[in-house]
């Protein structure tokens, strides 16, 4: 069995170590977590020979990047004008509702993380909720189920 230090450390190496490539080894680091716990940023730091504060500083920066855990499946709901006139904060209920959580959480079962957005930049498409980074558009109450069971159908990874 490949230790945790040993992942993170055989990522690092993808990047030669390259002091230029954290965001990227943050984001492989993020991939394979979930989010980045504080025993990967330390490896990360020691392997490049940056300070712990310097990957730190990268990983809160970036609105990307979760020093907690997260979900297998990321759910987005854009609250931002348009989306919002158009009913979003009834989709947003709805996705509460279905997964039992509130925004910002993470389902117990570690399979959904609820998010929510000031904007998309897809306003004509609105109300719209994103999973896994796949737009759906024109969201009503009523299309959230059939959304979110696309997801649940697949087994968690493992």
């Amino acid at each position: 069995m490949v230790s945790d230090y040993e992942k993170v450390k055989t990522i690092v190496d993808r990047y030669d170590g390259k002091h230029d490539s954290v965001i990227a080894i943050l984001q492989d680091v993020q991939s394979e977590y979930h989010y980045l716990p504080e025993h990967a940023l330390r490896v990360v730091a020691s392997q490049l020979g940056l300070p712990l504060i310097q990957v730190c500083g990268v990983a809160t920066f970036f609105k990307a990047f979760s020093l907690k855990p997260r979900g297998e499946h990321m759910v987005s709901v854009c609250l931002g004008t348009a989306c919002h006139v158009r009913g979003a904060s009834a989709v947003l209920d709805e996705v509460k509702r279905r997964l039992g959580i509130e925004r910002g959480e993470t389902t117990e079962d570690m399979r959904f993380t609820l998010e929510t957005v000031n904007c998309l930049g897809a306003c004509a498409l609105g109300p719209i909720v994103v999973v896994n980074g796949k737009y759906h558009g024109q969201m009503s109450p009523g299309k959230v189920k059939k959304v979110l069971k696309k997801q649940k159908k697949e087994p968690p990874e493992g």
